[in-house]
Order: structure tokens, then C-alpha cells, then sequence
């Protein structure tokens, strides 16, 4: 899984010139981690519970070569995949539901009620980006959800067992977990009107 608008959240008492927090973080980062940007928050924020709204975006590249370019940002399908069968499987997940089904390990508390306000499937290419908003997601969801999209896209499943298989609340009625180089959380949207938003660059294109 990868990132492009995760949201990060820290008290501190040192002194330090916040204008420059941005690129002080930056040189002592490795790599393949970078800040885009620093803000001032209320003493109560936080980051993983004052999100209102979290987007995943995943990423498939659908042809029957697979490239070793893209092998680590994207999922490699090289059966033809129906983008309408796949848009029709996805309907039923929208609004509120208990994603058990599409739940890979159960919270230790809690409900797995979850609210999805949009699954968006477009292909644009070799590319098929699936875009999923949420107010929040249970372990490997949105990886079981697109997995799950995909045996509909290539004829494996049905799209309309999609309905009756949320409705069962077992792992097992659903389909396979996608793997997760494909994955990225897009954005993270709080009360104020913030949102870490990003698209990610492998579908930059859109």
C-alpha cells in the first residue's frame, strides 16, 4: 500500500521556526517519504479520529503484458475486465452497511458498520482507476472490495451475488484480497474544509 494525502498528527513543546518545519522534516526523511506541507491544529485534533471522510484510490493495469515499470504501483490483470459489470457489482456497497463480509480481520471492539458515499470505476487505457470514499474502512476493505470487483469484471463472479454476499457477514462470501501495491490513500477530509487530497502519479492522467 502507498500513500499520497496521509495525514500525520503530534504535540510538541520544542522551539522551532514552524516555516521551516516542512523542510526540516524532509532532510531527515528517507526516500520514498516526504511532507508536503505543516499546519497549526487544535489542541483536540487528531488525525486518525477528527477524519470525516478517507478516499483510496486503486490502480489496475489491465493488458495481457505486464510491465515491470509500474510492478510496484499497480495490479497486473491480464484477463480483459468489464468495467460495467464492475460498476454494477459495486452499487449495492454504497451507503451505510456491515462490511463483515468484506472485513479481513474483525476490530477487537466496535461495530463494522461503515458508510461508502462513492465507488468510482473509469479506464482510461491499460488503466482502470477505482476510486472509493468512505467515512471509514475495516481491515483490508477497500482491498477486499476491489478484489471482489474484479472476478465480476472477469466473469469469475456474478455482479449481482455482490448484494447477498454483504448481506451474509462472512469473509468467505466475498471474493479474493487485491494485493496491495495497488492501493493508495488519496486523501483524508476533516471538519474545516481540509483535505489531504492527492491524486496519486501512476494515474496522474485522469
Amino acid at each position: 500500500m502507498h500513500a499520497t494525502g496521509q495525514v500525520i498528527s503530534f504535540r510538541t513543546a520544542a522551539a522551532f521556526p514552524f516555516e521551516r518545519l516542512t523542510l526540516a522534516a524532509n532532510t531527515e526523511l528517507p526516500p520514498d517519504l516526504s511532507v508536503r506541507d505543516a499546519g497549526i491544529a487544535p489542541a483536540d485534533f487528531s488525525a486518525r479520529f477528527s477524519a470525516l471522510e478517507r478516499t483510496y484510490i486503486y490502480v489496475i493495469l489491465n493488458r495481457s503484458q505486464r510491465s515491470p515499470l509500474y510492478a510496484r504501483h499497480v495490479y497486473h490483470v491480464w484477463l480483459p475486465l468489464d468495467v460495467e459489470a464492475m460498476k454494477t457489482a459495486a452499487a449495492p456497497l454504497i451507503g451505510e452497511h456491515d462490511f463483515r463480509s468484506f472485513c479481513g480481520m474483525l476490530p477487537e471492539s466496535g461495530p463494522t458498520l461503515r458508510t461508502l458515499r462513492a465507488i468510482d470505476i473509469a479506464r482510461n487505457g491499460d488503466l482502470i482507476r477505482i476510486e472509493i470514499r468512505g467515512d471509514g474502512f475495516l481491515h483490508r476493505m477497500a482491498r477486499n472490495i476491489v478484489g471482489t470487483l474484479v472476478e465480476c469484471g472477469t466473469g469469475k463472479r456474478d455482479p449481482a451475488s455482490v448484494a447477498p454476499a454483504l448481506a451474509a457477514l462472512d469473509r468467505s462470501a466475498t471474493g479474493m484480497t487485491a494485493p496491495p501495491q495497488g492501493l493508495y490513500l488519496a486523501g483524508v477530509r476533516y471538519a474545516d474544509g481540509f483535505d489531504s487530497f492527492a491524486e496519486p502519479p501512476v494515474s496522474a492522467g485522469w
